[in-house]
């Protein structure tokens, strides 16, 4: 009696190890889940990570003089577009085709500006998980390019100078796509050696607003 009921054990053992296959495959086939609400650390990153947009800049141009001439800058605007790239949600890369206009009491200057900025948000509510959004968002940023350019009332030397940028200011973001700019630049021009005066080197504070859409 007992052999039989071993013997029928001993059948039904390769059943339940057949049985146990697929359950085991089953849990190894099985993806890990991941976070898709979109409150993680790199949320808006990894959901809209490009954008483009448009600036107005009103700019005060500085006054400069040398041994024989005295020259007073003037007010101007201008336009620029901006197309960029979040790297990560607290910093971004961008680039900005900017139309420059300068003016002083004697010439003027016209150029056209291609910069590359490095800008680092101030995104509070992704760094510390405190609030799931944000809708005002501080910024700081360098940036760096190269200008070409024109002029009316003098001569240059240098058609195509180099430019360096610092800026801050406060993006206002009304959505998940759209977002308002409100900045700060100071753009300092390295000198393009004009006829009228010797050693000026243009350098501007820039007041800005514009729009940024994201995708």
């Amino acid at each position: 009696m007992k052999s039989k009921i071993l013997f029928g054990i001993l059948c039904m053992l390769p059943i339940a190890a057949n049985a146990a296959i697929p359950y085991r495959v089953e849990q190894i086939d099985t993806p890990a889940q991941v976070n898709v609400s979109g409150t993680d650390d790199q949320a808006l990153a990894r959901v809209h990570r490009f954008y483009v947009g448009g600036m107005y800049d009103f700019t005060m141009w500085n006054n400069g003089a040398d041994d024989v001439v005295s020259i007073s800058g003037k007010n101007t605007s201008s336009f620029e577009a901006v197309v960029g790239m979040r790297a990560f949600d607290i910093f971004r890369i961008e680039a900005n085709y900017i139309r420059t206009s300068a003016k002083w009491d004697a010439f003027e200057l016209t150029g056209d500006t291609a910069m590359i900025n490095a800008i680092f948000d101030a995104r509070i509510g992704n760094l510390y998980r405190l609030f799931y959004k944000q809708r005002m968002v501080p910024y700081v940023g360098i940036g760096a390019g190269i200008s070409w350019n024109s002029t009316d009332g003098t001569s240059i030397e240098n058609k195509i100078t180099p430019v360096l940028s610092a800026m801050a200011g406060l993006g206002v973001e009304l959505g998940e796509y759209f977002a308002l700019d409100f900045g700060y630049r100071y753009m300092y021009m390295f000198s393009p050696e004009f006829g009228m005066i010797s050693d000026f080197a243009p350098a501007g504070h820039q007041f800005r607003v514009g729009a940024r859409v994201h995708f």
